[in-house]
């Protein structure tokens, strides 16, 4: 084991022995130790994505000025968040400003922002690997304890809106050497019910997206409900079919409502795609430069009595297909208006990160920041065998 392994075990050792509301205190004692590190913050992004809020060590009374939110579009750490690539400048006192991307299997999770007076290549490289250590840290103690839930909102949250967020995945991109996926919802005004989810087995990715009926608490209850059936039918390793029965079956007897939705599971050594669609759009595929609409047999909605079984359907990924799977609000009234295609198009080259981003940032802006209806897209390249190389703690 060398010096490197022995000072990582070091700070993962002490991570352990810490409160777990104090990993930024336990990254920023080991890089002062190792390094003379004069400030350390950790940045992570807030609920809605736009900005980062800052988060010091407790023993650093002296940067309290820079506890302003940082908006991520147009700024140095914004820029490292999406290319995932360390950035070093100058601080105007002679010291060097590093920000270090903080991620976990493709989650940007934030940045880590260290001043030093010195800093050559061997030390960057150990500042991106404590960065990833301070990932999985992360990780692992917001399990236990409220502080990153809270120093994330920048604004109130409904109990809808609570209710909603503790649906969701607690990553929403993920990547592995099949695949990389991104998703992302915008919530209307009067929380419209969306949902998406995904896991993945040893052979099997598991995707869906759901769109319950109403508005407010009682969307999310019925978004409760249906994620909660989905869920318990998946991990009893029930078929898509199955799940949507499942699903069905547990409107239909609760009496909440109705739900669209789709359901897909991936083979991930054939790319052989199963899936329901419950009443839910049709899905967008970017293959060789074309945008097209997967025109898809649609079953009614859960919850919609009907003598009609569901359906499975095959879809057949190919390496380097981008899929696209939205829900109702990414199209309705104000936001008909956006060519979804065009951008699918023109954002062909991003990580499915950004390409989300910009989907739901003109979504959003064509609305004028007041959508009528949840606005939800999850992207999915697809790699198969041509996987590109993942960027972990050696990342530039």
């Amino acid at each position: 084991m060398d010096g490197g392994d022995l000072e990582l075990g070091e700070l993962l050792a002490s991570a352990e022995a810490a409160p777990p509301g104090e990993s930024v205190d336990v990254v920023a004692r080991n890089l002062q130790k190792r390094f003379g590190a004069e400030h350390v913050s950790f940045l992570f992004v807030d609920l809605i994505g736009h900005r980062l809020v800052r988060l010091t060590a407790a023993f650093q009374d002296d940067v309290a000025e820079l506890t302003e939110p940082i908006d991520l579009r147009g700024s140095v750490h914004g820029m490292v968040l999406r290319s995932q690539r360390q950035h070093v400048e100058a601080d105007g006192q002679g010291n060097r400003r590093i920000i270090t991307p903080v991620s976990n299997r493709g989650d940007c999770i934030g940045v880590l922002e260290v001043t030093l007076q010195y800093a050559d290549d061997t030390v960057l490289r150990q500042i991106r690997e404590a960065a990833h250590a301070l990932a999985y840290i992360i990780v692992t103690d917001r399990r236990f304890t409220d502080l990153y839930h809270l120093r994330r909102r920048t604004t109130d949250a409904s109990l809808a809106a609570e209710i909603q967020h503790q649906l969701l995945p607690t990553a929403s991109s993920c990547e592995s050497s099949q695949f990389t996926l991104a998703a992302g919802l915008v919530p209307a005004d009067d929380i419209g019910g969306d949902t998406y989810d995904y896991t993945l087995d040893r052979d099997t990715l598991h995707l869906s997206i759901t769109d319950a009926m109403g508005h407010d608490t009682d969307s999310a209850l019925l978004a409760t409900l249906l994620l909660g059936a989905l869920r318990g039918a998946r991990r009893s390793g029930c078929d898509p079919v199955k799940q949507a029965q499942r699903a069905h079956q547990a409107l239909l007897k609760h009496r909440r409502g109705l739900a669209t939705g789709q359901l897909l599971c991936i083979d991930l050594a054939s790319g052989v795609c199963r899936l329901v669609n419950a009443g839910h759009p049709w899905p967008m595929r970017l293959r060789d430069g074309t945008v097209e609409e997967i025109e898809l047999a649609v079953n009614l909605p859960f919850g919609v009595p009907a003598p009609i079984p569901y359906r499975e359907q095959k879809l057949h990924l190919r390496a380097g297909d981008r899929l696209i799977l939205l829900t109702d609000g990414m199209q309705d009234r104000g936001a008909a208006a956006v060519d979804l295609a065009g951008i699918v198009h023109d954002t062909r080259a991003l990580h499915p990160r950004e390409a989300v981003r910009t989907l739901t940032a003109t979504v959003t802006e064509a609305c004028r920041g007041n959508l009528s209806d949840d606005a939800t897209v999850l992207i999915l390249d697809w790699h198969g065998n041509r996987a590109p190389a993942r960027e972990t703690a050696a990342a530039s």
